[in-house]
């Protein structure tokens, strides 16, 4: 709003008192001009103008979902759509709405081809099986019949040791007449292998 100012002739008590008036009026107008536009955000709207937001939107409430959720899927129901198509648009429909990250498999091996798998932890499961449903049904694609597959985080500690596996084979050979003589040194060796035939 713009502060009106007075010249300084006019700056008396009675035309300072005036202008203040004519100040507050004109902020209220301003602010009733600017209702209409403040409407329009989801986010900040009356409840009244959220439903017909929704409505407009194709957004049903469902029930149990609490007005901030409601307020965030009628906010990017347009951005939503839009993305409903590809995978990457449904990875992100996911954290728009805060359920999180999730992996999307499609045409797995041995499976028929129209079955959609969504990787999702415990807690994902556990905390929106409501909203889950609802994105599978309004942003799902018809042809594909999608499973929801539970992934649970384990952590895992491998330690790594060295063992040793040596190998050491000793072949003499000789005749009755004369004797051989056989003089081997034997050391560690890791992981190798040695073989010492003598003739």
């Amino acid at each position: 709003m713009i502060k009106l100012e007075l010249p300084f002739w006019l700056d008396g008590a009675e035309a300072t008192k005036l202008k203040a008036t004519a100040q507050a009026w004109w902020e209220s107008v301003e602010g009733w001009l600017r209702w209409p536009l403040l409407q329009m955000d989801a986010e900040t709207c009356h409840l009244t103008i959220l439903d017909l937001l929704a409505w407009q939107r194709d957004i049903t409430r469902f029930r149990g979902e609490s007005e901030a959720l409601f307020r965030l899927r009628v906010k990017y129901a347009f951005v939503n759509a839009v993305d409903a198509g590809s995978v990457a648009g449904f990875q992100r429909i996911f954290l728009r709405l805060g359920i999180g990250t999730l992996r999307i498999a499609e045409r797995q091996p041995d499976r028929d081809w129209d079955i959609v798998q969504l990787h999702l932890s415990d807690q994902q499961l556990s905390d929106n099986p409501a909203l889950l449903d609802m994105i599978i049904h309004q942003y799902g694609r018809t042809c594909r019949r999608y499973e929801f597959v539970t992934t649970t985080p384990v952590s895992l500690a491998v330690a790594a040791y060295e063992f040793n596996n040596d190998h050491l084979t000793l072949v003499a050979k000789f005749d009755d007449t004369q004797s051989v003589g056989l003089r081997v040194a034997t050391m560690e060796f890791n992981n190798d292998q040695m073989t010492l035939v003598t003739r």
